[in-house]
């Protein structure tokens, strides 16, 4: 069976070179809401996180109709980061909308998203995006594109892609570089009918369905989306769920949807090629194959590549602890970590020896940081380790992950950059023109090299820098990275900050707290201007007399403080210390709060 009246799309690019913007134009043009121009902008990022960031975090579907046809589209984050959520879409489309800059060109996580829809045998369309863009170079880009597909191994039909320009802000898409000879998305419309295959399958075979995202509904709970790969689906149906360990459940279908738009659509029967979503399977899980109950066919569960980076997630033991979130016991945090292990399959969690502290791992800083971020904003507390990456034993011996960094300088920041890299054992590959005055450089680096590269990059380049990183397998151990030496300055006893103890601390290193900032023994409220750690009254006030002197109606003038972010922190904070994450307050603590334990261990260490 071959469904002419459905095409399933994935949209992939790098970050910021307008998949959703695109989605936006789609969406307006094909009479899916009454009054586009009341539609908001990148309207798929429905997550506060996504809309603050500016980029897609989590893969979303919708779809929408041309010429009686149904176009499924899925809009997939373009950072590495968040890969798993790529891998585990592709398996329910047939093809992919290539999403490239006219001016930048192919960047890492083009060619990263691109080699995972080639891999899975998609047939893709390019867009070169952003062809109203000052400097867009579309011949050149077009080669680069051509170029990327040959040294990925393309297929002889993945390599005769269509090509089409666009500008998603402007909602035109055109066959060829003059935008003006289009009005609208009509070209991509066609191409999207033309080139991509219709969803082909027996609908008299016994049914699969592949579970890829889940979802949840206050009214039916649980929901699980995947496609129709064979068979046939109707609402109420007895099906079985078959699990990853081998056990086949017998339930009974509630409720079937579809998408239409932002919309959800309650269906009464679905066949090869659509999209559904499923109420009333409770205890399926992503990977999971819904089947027939009298013959089970599971289909091979969905793989991913493996974390690279781990953390310790524990509950908060600050003196400051339960008096800010509403989620604060280790039974809280290990219901809430482990239910996002259900949707999010490139994350795994484990229990430790001690039952009040769980080990997080994931596929970087950002994958991680926003899934603590998440928490903090839903009412949890928690301190969490510095992040450390995940080696491997071989028969060649330990092996640790490494990643490909490419960088975008100007010329003047080349030097300071080398000698930034230098310490971490960065290898250089490649240095050439990035465009007038800015250079590029590729280095292949150790995923430990890399823990707190960002933070020191943006400074050191005064934020003209730009950073991309793709990981690039597991190689030999490169020796021990020195942490580059650096002093806290720590409170010595519980209380307020205030303006006198500040402006004396001030004068020996920057401060992460303003006045009136409540602090406990063993915080880190600033960064020491050496590199040993420095405990200070910052809660001391001036004495009173009854005394005069010239200098007593002075002000205080106090540099303001610099506020640690959650990102930040877990890139800054030391093997020692610990961040500690309230919905209100991110802080940097002691992992020992008392100062002579502290002395102790550090002796010991030394010994």
């Amino acid at each position: 069976m071959q469904r002419q009246d459905i095409r399933n799309i994935a949209i992939i690019a790098h970050v910021d070179h307008g998949k959703t913007t695109l989605v936006d134009g789609m969406l307006k043009q094909s009479g899916t809401f009454r009054d586009p121009s009341q539609m908001a902008e990148r309207i798929l990022d429905s997550n506060d996180l996504e809309r603050e960031r500016g980029i897609t975090i989590l893969a979303k579907q919708t779809a929408i109709t041309h010429s009686g046809v149904v176009i499924n589209i899925v809009d997939t984050p373009g950072h590495a980061d968040f890969g798993g959520e790529v891998e585990r879409i592709l398996s329910m489309v047939d093809g992919a909308l290539l999403v490239v800059d006219a001016h930048e060109g192919p960047m890492p996580q083009t060619r990263y998203v691109l080699q995972k829809a080639l891999k899975a045998g998609l047939s893709p369309i390019v867009v070169l995006n952003k062809m109203d863009r000052e400097g867009a170079r579309p011949e050149e880009v077009h080669e680069a594109v051509l170029e990327l597909f040959v040294d990925l191994e393309a297929s002889d039909q993945q390599l005769d892609f269509p090509l089409l320009y666009a500008s998603a802000k402007q909602g035109v898409a055109s066959t060829s570089p003059h935008l003006e000879e289009s009005q609208n998305l009509e070209p991509l419309f066609d191409a999207i009918l033309d080139h991509i295959p219709h969803p082909a399958g027996d609908e008299e075979a016994p049914l699969q369905v592949l579970v890829t995202t889940l979802d949840h509904d206050d009214y039916v709970g649980r929901l699980a989306i995947g496609r129709v790969r064979q068979g046939s689906l109707k609402a109420g149906q007895m099906v079985a769920v078959a699990h990853g360990s081998g056990e086949v459940e017998r339930v009974r279908l509630s409720k079937l949807f579809g998408r239409m738009g932002l919309k959800r659509v309650e269906l009464e029967s679905a066949t090869v090629g659509d999209i559904v979503t499923l109420a009333g399977l409770s205890s399926v899980t992503i990977g999971d194959t819904v089947t027939d109950p009298d013959n089970p066919q599971p289909l091979p569960p969905i793989r991913v590549d493996e974390p690279t980076l781990t953390i310790l997630v524990g509950v908060n033991t600050s003196p400051f602890a339960g008096q800010e979130g509403q989620y604060v016991t280790s039974r809280h945090l290990r219901d809430r970590l482990y239910r996002e292990q259900e949707r999010n399959v490139a994350l795994r969690v484990e229990d430790t020896e001690d039952a009040e502290v769980f080990r997080v791992s994931g596929r970087g800083e950002l994958h991680i940081g926003i899934l603590l971020e998440e928490m903090r904003r839903e009412g949890y507390e928690m301190e969490v380790s510095k992040p450390e990456v995940i080696l491997r034993q071989s028969p060649q011996g330990v092996m640790e992950p490494m990643e490909n960094l490419f960088l975008d300088v100007p010329d003047e920041y080349v030097g300071t950059v080398m000698e930034l890299l230098g310490p971490r054992k960065a290898v250089m590959t490649s240095m050439g023109q990035a465009g007038p005055n800015q250079t590029r450089l590729e280095f292949v680096i150790s995923a430990r090299g890399l823990l707190g590269f960002r933070s020191a990059f943006i400074n050191q380049t005064r934020g003209y820098g730009v950073m991309n990183h793709l990981f690039a397998g597991y190689q030999p151990y490169t020796g021990i990275i020195e942490e580059a030496p650096r002093g806290a300055l720590v409170a010595m006893e519980t209380g307020v900050a205030t303006s006198y103890a500040l402006d004396n601390a001030q004068e020996r290193g920057v401060l992460f707290i303003g006045p009136t900032t409540p602090v406990y023994a063993g915080m880190v409220v600033g960064e020491n201007s050496r590199p040993t750690d420095l405990e200070i009254n910052i809660c001391k006030k001036k004495h009173v007399t009854n005394m005069r002197n010239a200098n007593a109606e002075e002000g205080i003038r106090l540099t303001p403080p610099r506020v640690v972010t959650l990102d930040q922190a877990l890139e800054y904070v030391k093997s020692d210390e610990l961040v500690e994450i309230t919905p209100k307050n991110v802080r940097l603590r002691k992992a020992t709060l008392d100062p002579h334990q502290r002395k102790r261990e550090r002796i010991q260490r030394q010994a």
